[in-house]
């Protein structure tokens, strides 16, 4: 019984989250994104974004467990946020990369985010299997994916976290149980690197792509405030200094999601 009212009640909970909200317009302004994002002991020195897709600033993630920041998508921001009410959702474009320059004051580097996908479930196992990349550059780091799954549970992408394989990290949102349209999302995860030098400049690259074709949005959320020198909770709110003037004169209102249904592997349509 007590099983059953734990169960009842963390599904009840989820169900009573409000929907995650982006913004309606969406952003391209790189320094923008980098500023958001630093936090303690990070100083951001150049950043650029290459990108056909939709990308900007999110509030209220609460159901993903990240209360505001980032997100770079494979598509539309229309299929990040709202309830879940398409398994298929599509936007244009297929590849975003947001690469920034900056020193560290020491030799660790940490920050918090969340992968999700509509490839989730029917397509893992398959070819489309939509990459997500944190590649870390400069003296003694050259391409290193900082997107790893803990415990040495190799990178992070839709065939190594699943509802069979590294199930512990991995959030199943079909049939919908999130107020949230992808169909499913790791746990805030914490990437970290040791043994960077201070006061030398590094590259942080966020590249998320379709792979096999453009159908099927996949999205990275990055925590605000959080890549810096020390860890953040999950969940724990940044100081709010640099991340309001970044939110101030944006609307924090998702929009809808083009809609679609399931096709079988091989035939997919958007």
């Amino acid at each position: 019984m007590n099983k059953f009212l734990l169960l009842s009640a963390s599904v009840f909970a989820a169900c009573a989250s409000p929907a995650l909200a982006v913004d309606t317009v969406a952003s391209s302004d790189a320094t923008a994104m980098g500023n958001a994002l630093a936090g303690s002991g990070f100083h951001l020195t150049g950043a650029t974004l290459n990108s056909d897709t939709q990308n900007g600033f999110f509030t209220n993630g609460s159901a993903i467990g990240i209360s505001q920041g980032v997100v770079l998508t494979t598509g539309s921001l229309g299929c990040v946020g709202n309830a879940n009410t398409s398994g298929s959702c599509t936007g244009g474009g297929a590849n975003s990369s947001l690469v920034l320059t900056f020193t560290l004051d020491s030799d660790s580097l940490f920050f918090n985010y969340v992968f999700g996908s509509e490839e989730y479930n029917e397509y893992v196992g398959s070819q489309f299997n939509d990459s997500f990349q944190l590649l870390l550059n400069g003296p003694g780091f050259s391409n290193v994916n900082l997107a790893q799954v803990p415990g040495g549970g190799g990178d992070v992408t839709i065939n190594n976290v699943n509802l069979g394989s590294n199930s512990a990290y991995y959030n199943n949102n079909s049939p919908a149980v999130y107020p949230f349209e992808l169909d499913g999302f790791t746990d805030v995860l914490t990437a970290s690197a040791a043994g960077l030098t201070p006061g030398a400049t590094y590259t942080l690259s966020f590249n998320i792509a379709d792979v096999g074709d453009a159908n099927y949005d996949s999205a990275v959320f990055v925590q605000g405030g959080t890549i810096g020198t020390t860890p953040t909770p999950p969940g724990a709110v940044p100081e709010p200094s640099t991340w309001a003037m970044m939110l101030a004169g944006f609307g924090a209102i998702g929009f809808a999601a083009r809609r679609g249904r399931k096709a079988q592997f091989g035939t997919r349509l958007a």
